[in-house]
């Protein structure tokens, strides 16, 4: 699904290229598509001393399953230290056994991908603990696809690495930031997501293990991500598609293992108030939450959905952001008994910025009784709240509220 342009900077480059220069092993995590592979290949280009192992290719994966012990032999019949490559590793969990021996025994370093925690925890995979340094890759970040205007919130300040493209912002509400996605014609776009979210229902689900329920599972997932961004209702989710509530929850459990969601937790930390203590879920993707949940892909869509995309959008941004900066923050939401709401807090441990989110050019003040209530009960964590607009301007609201325009975040 990749473009045929430039291959674009992504935050992680850095960090990774300095890994392979030392020779130090690595894991990167992430959905399909994100650029993982892509990524890896542009980084190894000039190391000439290399095995790889791609797992998509059934003739290797099937050689490999036989005998995952067969690398440690390639590896030892070489005369110098390899590089070695496994792309989809968890496809194999017996391989990291493999990797740890030829790691420990200083006869390779390795560079690993992989689309899903969740082959590799049930099958208790040795996931190289000390041995390896982990990275994530999400979709492109707005600094990835320079959007970024000015920093605002400094604990989660990015600055650009790619030049503006042609691929707007509002493009990004309707079709998401995959990398391959966005290097299509727009009339390209809305079929390669469509057939992608199939990709993933037949290749990522069925290889999960839960063949017997794929049918069940699609009708679950088409109303998943219509409620992506709520506090689900799983009874509901559980009477209208039509499996027992026990299954709702595992199909819950493997969307967040082979991380095509991002789930949030309510924020807890010393509330006077009682607080709603379910979990909200975000897809890790607006467009392949919109081609899930069966929405026009076209910018029509944004008329009748413009609240809810633009929060996914700022959701999924910060939570990228977080990660990129390998920071230790909680990114959480508030929300009581009584109603009162925040729609994003990021917790810092002993401070904490309360942000909400309106996808309106302008802030009424009926619209701030959230963030005041919760400035008001954490005085001690939350000294500043935010409210993340479409507007052009930071406007002063209160004392200790402000409105930033998203490009300001």
């Amino acid at each position: 699904m990749q473009g045929k342009n430039k291959v674009l900077l992504r935050y992680i480059d850095a960090e990774l290229q300095q890994c392979i220069a030392k020779k130090q092993s690595c894991l990167i995590l992430g959905p399909r598509q994100v650029g993982k592979t892509t990524l890896v290949n542009t980084m190894i280009t000039a190391v000439t001393q290399r095995l790889e192992y791609l797992l998509q290719d059934p003739t290797v994966r099937i050689d490999l399953e036989k005998d995952p012990g067969k690398i440690i032999r390639q590896v030892e019949a070489l005369k110098y230290t390899p590089l070695v490559y496994i792309d989809e590793a968890q496809k194999i969990p017996e391989l990291f056994d493999a990797v740890q021996l030829l790691i420990d025994q200083h006869k390779a370093y390795c560079v690993l991908t992989g689309s899903s925690a969740r082959k590799l925890r049930r099958s208790g995979a040795n996931l190289l603990p000390g041995r390896i340094k982990r990275f994530f890759m999400d979709p492109l970040l707005w600094g990835e696809l320079g959007w970024i205007k000015e920093n605002t919130i400094d604990p989660i300040a990015l600055a650009n690495i790619n030049d503006n493209r042609s691929f707007s912002f509002l493009d990004s509400l309707i079709f998401g930031s995959l990398p391959g996605i966005i290097q299509l014609p727009q009339q390209e776009r809305g079929d390669v997501l469509r057939a992608y979210t199939e990709i993933y229902l037949e290749e990522e689900i069925r290889a999960e293990a839960v063949l017997r329920k794929i049918g069940a599972f699609s009708r679950f997932l088409e109303l998943a991500a219509v409620e992506s961004g709520t506090n689900p209702n799983l009874t509901k989710l559980s009477n209208e598609s039509g499996v027992s509530l026990p299954a709702v929850k595992e199909f819950y459990q493997v969307l967040e293992d082979t991380l095509i969601i991002e789930r949030v937790e309510p924020y807890l930390k010393n509330a006077r108030k009682r607080i709603l203590s379910s979990s909200r879920y975000y897809f890790f993707d607006i467009g392949v939450r919109n081609a899930l949940a069966r929405f026009p892909l076209e910018h029509e869509t944004i008329n009748t959905q413009k609240g809810t995309l633009f929060e996914h959008a700022v959701m999924l941004e910060i939570i990228r952001r977080v990660r990129v900066l390998n920071k230790n923050y909680r990114v959480c939401f508030w929300r009581t008994s009584t109603g009162a709401e925040v729609d994003c807090i990021i917790d810092m441990g002993d401070k904490v910025i309360p942000i909400e989110i309106k996808s309106s050019k302008t802030v009424v003040d009926s619209e701030l009784q959230g963030l005041k209530i919760f400035l008001n009960d954490y005085p001690k964590q939350a000294q500043e709240g935010y409210v993340i607009t479409m507007g052009e301007r930071k406007e002063k609201l209160a004392e200790n509220i402000t409105a930033i325009p998203w490009s300001e975040l």
